[in-house]
């Protein structure tokens, strides 16, 4: 609600507050005050319990979501499971990478390799979602996986499991993730944070905004981060610069528009690999390398990426039943890297490497039309979505892989002259355009939901790959594909009064793939389709969110690493059977409470590995997470807790070759508010578990050791 609504709602209540008794007794502060001013406070509190599925979420506990259905609707009326990460959760945790935010999430791995500062690549249902990342609901492009967006500028981050190509287009049947911008406020706010941490990471981050001084149709917010620090692995880093300006213009009550822009460089290293000898098997010899062990080299690795877009939110209504969106962005991502690799061990003590260098130019632009109609049939209530979005991809990448000298793995020597000898070289020039008309229909019929659509895809993808390789001659593969696919989703609910929702789905997905094999064939486009049931209860005597779900999914035409190298091949499908639980609870006053417990049965059908496991998806996982608030008393404004994490014994890569053993980690947390000001102290991992967090055709990595993180934040 804008200023000018509030003001008008506060001179309404004022009114009826003179003549009214019963209203007195909803309102007696108000009631006792003298001013419009008094009155405008109340009405601005108020509005603030007025949850936006866009907006700030008061603790743990989300209720409404525009992702699952591109309407503002009640989580527990998606038929699909959803979960949401709300901005006091990722505060809570000193979160400082997706993949960390994702941790204490329900379907999900967050982080099958370990922390990689480059980008984040959580598996969704038994399938990466390195591809499957939005940001305020349009897609973020990459041909290897979006690379990492920075978290403080986010207001939000929910995953919606299962197919959701009827309303984004392209996209795995697993699930997306749609992170959710902050946002201009129509309240004056501020926070500036200092942070340091372990591996000498230093953080300095603002937060600010509120109506433009003088007007009462402008507001502002400013987001901004500057980090400096390494990692766990001697000499890589992982350093930041964040700014995040937008602005929102509300002329009037029916009118909204708001442009959001961000800009992010990253100097962030490539971990290296490690030998399965001494990490995953090192109890066969007893000799285990440290977490610490670099096989690259600091002097010759390096990455530069700068990611920049700006793009708007329209909105317009027409009246209380007729409302248009529109939003748009263009995104850019250039990244220059080069990095060493392991390869195999040569000798008991010496690491063959290969060379790798980057040049990757990226343009994305994505324009999504709305328009969202109420209206009742009969006995029947509809709410009824049009949408046409339009996406045009362009890439521009060259890669290429050389030689490069061994290291011993005990004593690695760096400096060591690394000539460019390139034995592989790939040069990709292409354009994927995709046009989508949708259709959604949520149909009420007394406690019944019906939620109903479809979807049209055009998808062409023009593109040359131009390869030279010391193994054959060069030559040029040409992709010039059109594809053309139907999508759909049909889900039922039955919201009882007491807050629980049963509900059934069934939903597809389609997902066209640029690129070709090994062997120049041109990949196909990836179909997926879903069976799922669960049930939501949202309880109405407390503040709480509770789901449970079970599915049946399979993807055909999957995308897997080629053994011995970076290129890609398509096995047959992936076929994926789980059980998700998920609470989200505040269970006395200042207590919250994550608990989730996910088992996935996933098989690879059809291909060279038909009947394994995909790589890196446990059967069983779960974590918990509780934190206390002292709201009163001597002790008010401390805070402590912590959680419990576990995933399952995992398979290293679809070959199945080597089993990874199941690993739990402790976290812990404290808090003292006092004033404007709260400290906090996070340790993950607090007994520094040793564990191994993937292993691939380039090795093992080391997941993350104790981290310990310090922060010091003033509020205004």
């Amino acid at each position: 609600m804008d200023r000018r609504g509030i003001m008008s709602r506060s001179n309404t209540i004022r009114n009826r507050l003179a003549g009214g008794a019963a209203l007195a007794c909803l309102f007696p502060a108000a009631l006792a005050a003298q001013t419009a001013t008094e009155l405008s406070t109340i009405a601005v509190e108020a509005d603030r319990d007025q949850e936006s599925p866009k907006g700030p979420v008061r603790g743990f506990v989300a209720t409404r979501t525009e992702t699952g259905s591109k309407t503002d609707t009640p989580i527990r009326e998606i038929p699909q499971a959803i979960s949401v990460v709300t901005r006091d959760q990722l505060d809570q945790r000193a979160v400082t990478n997706i993949g960390e935010a994702l941790t204490y999430s329900a379907g999900v791995v967050a982080e099958p390799f370990g922390f990689d500062p480059r980008f984040d690549a959580p598996i969704i249902r038994g399938f990466s979602s390195a591809d499957s990342f939005y940001l305020n609901s349009l897609k973020l492009m990459r041909s290897q996986g979006a690379p990492s967006i920075e978290p403080w500028g986010l207001e939000r981050i929910e995953v919606l499991r299962g197919p959701s190509s009827v309303l984004y287009g392209q996209g795995n049947p697993g699930g997306l993730i749609n992170l959710v911008s902050k946002r201009p406020q129509w309240t004056n706010f501020g926070t500036a944070m200092v942070e340091g941490a372990t591996f000498d990471r230093y953080t300095g981050a603002f937060d600010f905004g509120g109506p433009v001084p003088g007007t009462s149709e402008f507001a502002y917010r400013l987001t901004g981060l500057a980090r400096q620090g390494e990692t766990q692995v001697d000499g890589t880093k992982d350093d930041r610069y964040y700014i995040a300006p937008a602005v929102t213009w509300k002329p009037n009550a029916d009118t909204t528009l708001t442009v959001l822009a961000n800009l992010q460089h990253d100097r962030a290293s490539t971990p290296v690999g490690l030998p399965n000898e001494y990490t995953l098997y090192a109890n066969r010899n007893g000799i285990t390398l440290p977490r610490s062990r670099n096989l690259g080299d600091p002097n010759f690795d390096d990455s530069k990426r700068t990611l920049a877009s700006i793009g708007y939110e329209l909105e317009h209504r027409f009246d209380n039943n007729l409302i248009f969106r529109q939003n748009a962005r263009y995104l850019s991502l250039t990244w220059d890297y080069q990095n060493l690799y392991y390869t195999n061990l040569l000798t008991p003590d010496t690491a063959g490497r290969g060379a790798s260098y980057n040049d990757e130019k990226y343009g994305t632009f994505t324009i999504d039309n709305q328009v969202q109609a109420k209206f009742d049939t009969g006995f029947l209530s509809h709410t009824v979505l049009l949408g046409l979005d339009v996406r045009r991809h362009s890439v521009d990448t060259l890669t290429e892989f050389g030689t490069a000298p061994s290291v011993n793995v005990f004593v690695p020597v760096y400096g060591v002259a690394i000539p460019k000898d390139v034995t592989y070289a790939s040069k990709v020039d292409g354009t994927l355009v995709q046009t989508g008309l949708y259709l959604q229909d949520q149909v009420k019929l007394d406690k019944w939901l019906l939620t109903l659509g479809i979807r049209h895809d055009w998808a062409s993808v023009d593109s040359s790959t131009y390869v030279e390789s010391i193994y054959g001659p060069p030559g040029t593969t040409l992709q010039n594909q059109n594809d053309r696919a139907f999508t759909g989703r049909v889900g039922l609910s039955y919201l009882f009064d007491n807050g629980l929702a049963p509900y059934i789905s069934y939903a597809t997905s389609f997902e066209p793939v640029i690129g070709s094999d090994p062997q120049g064939n041109t990949f196909k486009p990836s179909e997926g389709e879903q069976y799922e049931a669960g049930v939501k209860y949202q309880p109405t005597w407390f503040k709480g969110f509770f789901t449970a779900a079970v599915y049946d999914l399979t993807q055909t035409n999957v995308l897997t690493t080629a053994a011995g190298s970076f290129l890609q091949t398509q096995i047959g499908e992936v076929h994926s059977k789980g059980v998700e639980l998920s609470a989200l609870a505040n269970l006395t006053e200042g207590l919250d409470l994550i608990a989730n417990y996910t088992y996935t049965d996933a098989e690879i059908v059809g291909g060279q590995y038909n009947g394994n496991q995909p790589a890196n998806v446990p059967r069983n996982a779960a974590n918990l997470w509780l934190f206390q608030n002292i709201k009163t008393g001597p002790l008010a404004g401390v805070g402590f807790g912590g959680g419990i994490r576990y995933v399952g014994s995992r398979w290293d890569l679809d070959a199945n070759l080597y089993e990874l053993p199941s690993n739990i980690l402790f976290d812990a947390a404290a808090s003292y508010t006092t004033g404007h000001y709260k400290l906090s102290l996070n340790v993950n991992n607090i007994a520094d578990e040793k564990y191994v967090s993937g292993c691939g055709y380039f090795g093992c990595f080391w997941g993350n050791g104790r981290t310990v993180t310090g922060r010091i934040a003033y509020n205004w």
